[in-house]
């Protein structure tokens, strides 16, 4: 069998993707190394003017990209998501599903509503999305990706106060390797990314908007820091370059697997 150069391996230039929650941190990291890869790219955030300024950042390279605003555990807005995607590039071929929240509240303080919004958007969006997403790709009849963003903690808890974090996580992470099984036989691979502490501005918002009385954000993210092999966080880009390698051909044999991005924290 002939090898592909490598040149080729990376070329996404015939692509569409979404990218959920792209507007910032995590989510713009991937955008922006898909764009760079020729992809046309669809950042999806809920407020359409984050989304747009986020994409403008994108075409100022002269790359291609178009920003649209959607909440996710929303099943008309995913829907009319993916019709704006094809509406602006003709086809889906890569879906990211990103958006997430991580509230801190201790189990104690945490009220149903609490629960229930966080699975809504964390979880049911990623079900939401990849429903839709790949009833267009089977319908295309090309294949596709789908690269779910999970967490270490779909694999062991970082800290108190994420209990409905954590469930949705696993969930994510389940829910992938269903979805792979699945959605093979249409070749459509779906794998999962688990990020450890990534230095985003959702993060610095969790640990500033963290309830009264309940978890104190600065130890704990002093103890995660301890923790972490390589003494530092993440950076977006480095979650951005895990998807491009599974957006792209350079992970051809590989179908309902999670790679942990996390600077070694859970090796202690």
């Amino acid at each position: 069998m002939e090898l592909k150069p490598l040149s080729d391996l990376i070329n996404l230039s015939s692509k569409t993707a979404i990218v959920t929650g792209g507007a910032k941190g995590i989510g713009f990291g991937i955008a922006y190394r898909l764009a760079e890869a020729g992809a046309n790219v669809v950042i999806a955030d809920l407020k359409a003017e984050d989304a747009e300024e986020a994409a403008n950042k994108l075409t100022q390279k002269g790359w291609k990209a178009k920003g649209i605003s959607v909440d996710v555990s929303s099943e008309e807005a995913v829907k009319q998501m993916i019709q704006e995607a094809i509406s602006a590039f003709s086809s889906l071929d890569i879906l990211v599903n990103n958006a997430g929240i991580y509230p801190s509240i201790p189990l104690s303080q945490m009220t149903l509503a609490d629960f229930k919004k966080v699975l809504a958007i964390n979880l049911e969006g990623v079900f939401l999305c990849t429903k839709y997403s790949t009833e267009q790709m089977i319908a295309q009849g090309n294949g596709g990706k789908i690269i779910n963003i999970s967490s270490i903690d779909a694999l062991h808890p970082s800290s108190v106060g994420l209990a409905h974090y954590d469930a949705s996580k696993h969930g994510v992470w389940g829910f992938t390797k269903n979805a792979a099984l699945e959605l093979s036989q249409h070749k459509i691979w779906a794998n999962a990314i688990a990020p450890g502490g990534i230095a985003t501005p959702g993060v610095k918002n969790m640990q500033s908007n963290a309830p009264s009385g309940g978890v104190d954000m600065q130890k704990m993210m002093e103890g995660f820091l301890n923790k972490i092999p390589m003494h530092r966080m993440g950076e977006p880009d480095e979650i951005g370059k895990v998807a491009l390698f599974l957006a792209s051909d350079l992970s051809s044999y590989m179908t309902g697997s999670q790679i942990v991005v996390d600077g070694g924290v859970l090796l202690s």
